[in-house]
């Protein structure tokens, strides 16, 4: 079972979270193994799984990343330690913020200018996130999302250094 399926909600690149902490209590009153207790060892065990599995779609669905990467590895579009190729401006552009960095710009400056970057990929990557239809949004713009994903983790990693 999918982690949408587990919530009852669509597969989609950006999750609702209205009504997404009441669905949670509502799971985990219904499936947390405390409830279980006098249970069979099977049932006890399928509800710690399902428990589990609650927290673990809880989690990601609050985390627009965490998201897109739980959907990209449901359609079979990404793979983890995958060896992603980024494009050569990006690289570019990111290799300016690490001089940045090293030639000692303020913390601030560099913040500026990642985030400046950050909207940028964004934008060319916001209306298929925002209008993404499982089934129906074509391979190649989920591919796009694939792209921004690992774009917006290589400014996050540099960022955090």
């Amino acid at each position: 079972m999918t982690y949408f399926e587990l919530f009852d909600l669509p597969v989609t690149l950006n999750v609702d979270k209205t009504g997404l902490s009441k669905k949670y209590f509502e799971l985990q009153k219904k499936y947390h193994p405390d409830y279980y207790c006098n249970a069979t060892d099977e049932e006890q065990q399928t509800a710690l799984d399902i428990s589990s599995q609650v927290n673990k779609a809880f989690k990601t669905f609050q985390s627009p990343d965490e998201t897109i990467k739980y959907v990209l590895h449901l359609k079979g579009l990404l793979e983890e330690e995958e060896k992603h190729l980024l494009s050569p401006t990006f690289l570019m552009e990111v290799m300016e913020l690490n001089e940045m960095k090293m030639d000692g710009a303020s913390r601030e400056k560099i913040n500026e200018n990642a985030n400046a970057l950050m909207l940028e990929i964004y934008d060319e990557i916001a209306p298929v996130i925002k209008e993404y239809k499982d089934g129906v949004t074509a391979t190649d713009k989920l591919m796009q999302v694939k792209d921004y994903y690992y774009k917006k983790k290589y400014i996050d990693r540099l960022l955090s250094d």
